[in-house]
């Protein structure tokens, strides 16, 4: 028996889970860090390396007196990492200001002039990531940065870092851009970088979306790898702060939902989608196939020996958190009596734009939408319709894959949300029209230490470690009564969701839509409940 650390840094917090090769999960802690946002400006969002490193310390110290497992156990630590959050830091790698998270969209001016330049310039990267640089990436971020610091920050600028590569420096007590290891997975996914083209996109290239980039290509320098490479072992600093032995190895990191969907089961032909604040959308396929629209194409991304695609919604659980917080009430309050529901019945259509699109407009401009409301609608209506809307969103992600030949065989819902929340699992079923599997526990940080136990020998690929340690699944069956309904619902979903989407968008009759959901409600209401 092996026993190894995963560590799964989100939007809020960190979980550090303990696996042993025999029985997987043997203990999970996890401990919060603080976001900060702006209520005047809503596109920002930043997090503190340092108040994440004090969390991971904690996190990692609890779960050892949890377990009661030594820390000299432990024989490798793997970690993932919200993405694309980005630090800026100086010569010695000292954050310059705080990280970019993932959800900052302060930088969809940047992201739209490297769009536009890649296509004017015809780059091919571009056609990689599917078509749009989006707000959320590295390159939009950091120009955005040069942009908006001082001078002086900027003279110190050294090089920027994506979370899961600076927290791996850390803990390995890399001080120097020199002797970085960055992560395919997030360069791959977030900075337009492929072997295809020599790495990263061309100085030119960079030139001519602002002259500010110029030189900046050389700094984003060192060894691009996949997580079957170690980044190294673990310095005797943070070992004796975190109650661990010192050099055992860390691999290179990745995004926590690609290996979230790890995690899941996630093999060829599975579709995993991770809901959480927001939702990723992650699936492998042994052929390497171009999605216009969706987060990138990266061989070597999620695991070593496949290609990986990320699509996703740019808010998930952040709506349900919004629509309860304007009604003065917890989410799982106003969730009670939602199984009471059936398909269609609240006449509402709630396009799930409140923090943008990610996938397919790639368009941060958007905003919520919700059509058909009367006098007598509730903030439960709108939360029901909220997760119909951001299952009809996964269906146009998922089958704008499936056209251009991704397999979408089996839909997997992980993340945090699903596990405690049987009404949207079935109402993703239903609109989707095919079974959803749910593993019976929580996958999050498995993926981790699925990696770690695979980087130390134990395990001979990642496909044999999630034999032996992914949880079942339990299964949710489309209902034909609801599928019926949703499939009515979904036509007009589709037609709103280009119509309004992009400002190039044909016109369209919209006249039909609030007559039809007037319709579909009232025949809703005469059918039997959804569950």
């Amino acid at each position: 028996m092996a026993i190894v650390a995963g560590a799964d840094f989100g939007t809020l917090s960190v979980r550090v889970t303990l696996l042993d090769s025999e029985h997987g999960r043997i203990g999970t802690a996890a401990a919060e860090y603080p976001l900060h946002r702006k209520r005047e400006d809503p596109d920002y969002a930043t997090q503190s390396h340092f108040d994440q490193m004090e969390a991971l310390v904690k996190a990692t110290k609890d779960v050892l007196a949890q377990t009661g497992i030594a820390g000299d156990q432990v024989i490798a630590l793997a970690l993932d990492t919200t993405g694309s959050s980005v630090i800026m830091v100086d010569e010695h790698l000292q954050p310059l200001d705080e990280y970019y998270l993932w959800c900052d969209h302060r930088a969809h001016r940047e992201a739209q002039q490297i769009t536009i330049t890649a296509h004017e310039m015809g780059l091919e990267a571009i056609e990689w990531c599917g078509g749009v640089y989006s707000h959320e990436w590295g390159w939009a971020k950091l120009l955005h940065w040069l942009r908006h610091s001082t001078e002086e920050k900027r003279a110190k600028f050294a090089t920027a870092l994506e979370h899961c590569d600076m927290v791996a420096a850390t803990l390995t007590g890399v001080t120097s851009p020199a002797s970085l290891k960055r992560s395919v997975c997030a360069m791959g996914h977030k900075w337009m970088w492929n072997p295809r083209w020599g790495g990263l996109p061309p100085e030119d290239f960079l030139v001519a979306v602002d002259p500010l980039l110029r030189g900046v290509r050389e700094k984003i320098s060192g060894e691009y790898l996949t997580s079957d490479h170690i980044y190294g072992g673990l310095a005797q600093a943070w070992a004796e702060k975190m109650g661990l032995k010192a050099g055992i190895p860390i691999p290179v990191g990745a995004f926590d939902a690609h290996w979230d969907a790890l995690g899941a089961g996630c093999k060829p032909g599975d579709v995993v989608n991770v809901v959480g604040t927001s939702t990723c959308i992650i699936a492998t396929s042994e052929e390497t196939k171009l999605v216009p629209g969706v987060c990138g194409v990266v061989p070597g991304s999620v695991d070593p020996t496949l290609t990986g695609i990320e699509a996703g919604l740019s808010a998930v659980g952040d709506i349900f958190e919004a629509i309860a917080r304007r009604a003065g009430v917890k989410v799982k309050d106003l969730a009670a009596s939602l199984g009471e529901y059936k398909a269609g019945q609240t006449g509402l259509l709630r396009l799930s734009w409140d923090n943008g699109d990610r996938t397919v407009l790639v368009n941060p401009e958007l905003g919520g939408i919700t059509l058909g409301w009367n006098l007598i609608h509730t903030a439960q209506d709108e939360l029901y319709a909220a997760i119909e809307g951001t299952a009809f969103h996964t269906r146009i992600v998922l089958e704008r894959m499936a056209e251009y030949g991704v397999p979408v065989e089996r839909v997997i819902n992980a993340g945090g949300i699903p596990q405690n929340n049987v009404v949207l699992n079935q109402i993703y079923a239903d609109v989707l029209n095919k079974p959803v599997l749910v593993p019976n526990g929580v996958p999050t940080s498995l993926g981790s230490g699925i990696v770690a136990l695979t980087v130390a020998g134990v395990f001979p690929s990642i496909a044999a470690a999630q034999e032996k340690l992914c949880l079942p699944f339990q299964m949710y069956l489309p209902q034909p009564t609801a599928v019926a309904t949703y499939e009515q619902l979904y036509q007009l979903y589709r037609k709103v969701y280009f119509a309004l989407g992009s400002k190039e968008a044909a016109g369209v009759p919209l006249g039909e839509i609030l007559p039809e959901l007037r319709r579909i409600a009232k025949e809703a209401r005469t059918k039997p409940p959804t569950l």
